[in-house]
């Protein structure tokens, strides 16, 4: 049987690259967003949920354990992106990045992670950002939640150590991603989102015996 991996927000961008990096290392991957049309093909399990709320999050888990197989990797990929500045945010903007951001990943690690530990087997990816490390003017919300996603990197981390589940926080920097349509900067600018998958197959490939704990992987002309 396929190692199986799961990705949220795995449709497109980053996530998508993932899903296809690790299906052709010979994953199988349940593929999960909020709409899942055109996700077919050898070795996609595709799972239409909306993570911004605990209901998608329990559903998504619902399925997971229908498959009755184990969790070989967990890819925390699914974010929204709202820009604006914390006194001018639109009411509830807070409230839906976190639940988005952070909550979802909080609620799929917690659903699955007993199984790693049991098997001391398993991999965590939580996709930060460099707004995990780097405040700016008009992150607001957003900035906040990446902050928390990797503090909560670090604290799975600690937790984790002695039972054989790795850990790996991912920060990318600018990623010719849906996020930049209408960009009106050279594609070159940006990295490309296979960038980030090898970066994540690498950190898997290593052996039992280490873990990347951190990745930060910026444009080589450096951020936008």
């Amino acid at each position: 049987m396929n190692p199986l991996i799961v990705v949220t927000g795995g449709t497109k961008g980053i996530g998508r690259a993932i899903v296809d990096r690790f299906v052709l290392e010979g994953f199988d991957a349940v593929v999960c967003a909020r709409s899942v049309d055109g996700i077919q093909g050898p070795g996609l399990l595709p799972f239409a949920a909306d993570l911004s709320g605990r209901e998608g999050v329990e559903a998504l888990l619902r399925y997971i354990y229908s498959l009755n197989r184990p969790v070989d990797v967990l890819v925390n990929n699914t974010g929204i992106f709202l820009p604006g500045m914390i006194r001018e945010e639109a009411e509830g903007t807070f409230e839906l990045l976190m639940n988005t951001n952070v909550g979802s990943a909080y609620h799929l690690t917690r659903g699955l992670v007993q199984n790693m530990i049991d098997r001391r087997r398993g991999h965590i990816f939580m996709m930060c950002s460099t707004a995990s490390i780097t405040a700016y003017t008009n992150g607001g919300s957003y900035c906040i939640s990446k902050f928390a996603l990797l503090g909560m990197s670090r604290v799975l981390r600690e937790e984790l150590k002695p039972h054989g589940v790795k850990v790996t926080a991912i920060m990318p920097g600018a990623t010719l991603t849906a996020s930049w349509e209408g960009t009106d900067l050279p594609e070159e600018r940006f990295m490309k989102p296979q960038d980030i998958a090898n970066s994540a197959w690498l950190a898997y490939s290593l052996s039992e015996s280490a873990v990347i704990e951190e990745i930060v992987i910026r444009p080589q002309l450096g951020d936008i």
